[in-house]
């Protein structure tokens, strides 16, 4: 028997900002470990027996950073699906359902739904869990997991408990409902009647026992999921649902459309480890603490501080006699706030929105399927910039109306093409880009290409980009 994983990794963070922005979410940064929580979500499945390569479910702007992902663990997701826009997981689910049992795996696959950005400390007793929720998918069942809760949580979603399902294991219950976010006083008595699990967003069932409850429950989905894919396109190594036919699907939760809905729903209890992390006091309690309950990450000093998170990206970090708090410096952007008004951040993020401010969408430095740049200096008529090119990669062949640029070769050799004309950029060498001239930076070597970018001009945005070749198949 194989299980076919569908990875949800559509989604943006905003409480954990200024770490997860718009365009470099929480799923494809590495917090307090060495891989990425989209690594850790694929490398969660190893050793499980029949597990396929996952199908991803993905924004369409962070479609270089997922493949990334994959390239650098050494593994191949079945497919990238892109989403123009977010919908919810509901149609994300529904993709990616409707993908697997066209691409052969048939009514009968057991499919497994999982957030890319979930923490999960005891492997093993997913796996055990999982066990239990595929017996349960295969009678028929359409399964999610209940986290055991340890304290009153007020920032997640709850399930309540049914009857004990005879015939299976322990822990297999029918799903009697979803309950909102509670209150702390109500979040006290789901605690101590043991009745009530946190709604973890992970679920199992087979292929076509989800999409026969959505053409029953939520047929707009199905038919519009349906449809942007055949009328989709594939592009290297991804593929683009329709757009304009994708926004037409209803944005809803899998729970709401579907799960609240099915007769035939079931609950497996477990205790892993789960945290969703959607929070600094998320990400607190899972990181290692000092004797102070401190913890830190990056160059940090204290002295008197207790309960506090402290990451430090770019600069030292001192704090001295606070209590509970979080500090998150990252190159443009410093937070400080009370650790349990965590939730409260993402008011910031919508204020920042509201301005059209930048640092609410991406961090000083970008990161580009070629490489990457990092803006150094910022002014009306001119800004500089570190653009690094990986090995073999390439820029596109482009232009500017408002901008010309100036390269300064620090690092490697590069390829410039501009015109009709190509030569060779070495270390400490320069070249002047004229405003509306056709060019192109290669890396042709082994090492990274560092150059460093000073632009001039009336506008210096980057969609001040026409674009005549690109390797990746980007059109602005």
């Amino acid at each position: 028997m194989s299980i076919v994983p569908i990875i949800l990794a559509g989604g943006s963070g905003t409480r954990l900002w200024p770490l997860s922005r718009d365009l470099c979410p929480k799923q494809v940064l590495s917090l307090f470990g060495e891989g990425t929580m989209l690594q850790a979500t694929v490398e969660r499945l190893a050793g499980y027996p029949g597990m396929e390569p996952p199908i991803v479910v993905a924004n369409e702007s962070h479609r270089f950073f997922v493949a990334e992902q994959f390239r650098v663990i050494g593994k191949k997701p079945a497919a990238i699906l892109l989403e123009p826009e977010g919908r919810n997981t509901a149609p994300a689910v529904c993709v990616g359902a409707l993908w697997a049992k066209m691409r052969g795996a048939g009514d009968d696959a057991i499919l497994l739904v999982l957030p890319a950005d979930h923490h999960v400390a005891d492997v093993p007793a997913f796996h055990e869990a999982l066990s239990r929720a595929v017996a349960l998918a295969e009678s028929g069942r359409l399964v999610t997991f209940g986290i055991v809760p340890d304290r009153p949580e007020t920032g997640y979603g709850y399930l309540r408990k049914g009857e004990k399902l005879p015939g299976f294991p322990e822990g297999c219950f029918a799903l009697d409902a979803f309950v909102e976010k509670p209150p702390r006083d109500l979040a006290l008595d789901f605690l101590a009647s043991g009745e009530y699990f946190w709604n973890a967003g992970m679920f199992v069932f087979k292929a076509g026992a989800v999409l026969a409850e959505i053409s029953r429950a939520a047929p707009e989905i199905i038919q519009t999921c349906a449809e942007s894919i055949e009328q989709g396109s594939a592009d290297l190594d991804f593929f683009r649902l329709d757009p304009a036919v994708f926004a037409r699907s209803p944005s809803i939760s899998i729970d709401y459309a579907v799960m609240e809905k099915a007769a035939s729903g079931a609950v497996v209890t477990v205790e892993m480890g789960w945290s969703d992390l959607g929070s600094w006091e998320a990400l607190w309690r899972i990181g290692a603490k000092d004797e102070n309950a401190n913890v830190t990450s990056g160059d940090v000093v204290l002295h008197d501080a207790a309960g506090s998170l402290i990451y430090a990206e770019e600069r030292m970090v001192a704090a001295v006699g606070v209590r509970d708090l979080v500090v998150a410096e990252t190159a443009d952007a410093v937070l400080i706030a009370p650790r349990d008004r965590g939730e409260d951040v993402k008011f910031v993020v919508s204020t920042l929105k509201a301005g059209n401010r930048r640092e609410a969408a991406a961090h000083r430095k970008v990161y580009r399927p070629w490489g990457s740049y990092e803006s150094m200096v910022e002014d009306q008529r001119f800004q500089v910039k570190r653009i690094t090119v990986k090995p073999g990669a390439r820029l596109s062949l482009q232009k500017h109306f408002h901008r010309a640029e100036h390269w300064v070769g620090v690092r490697g050799t590069g390829i410039v093409t501009r015109g009709g004309e190509s030569f060779i950029l070495r270390e400490d060498e320069s070249v002047y880009i004229p405003l509306g001239t056709v060019h192109r930076l290669e890396n042709p070597g082994s090492i990274p290409l560092e150059i460093i970018e000073i632009q001039t001009g009336s506008y210096l945005g980057e969609d001040d980009i026409v674009r005549m070749e690109d390797d990746y198949g980007r059109n602005a």
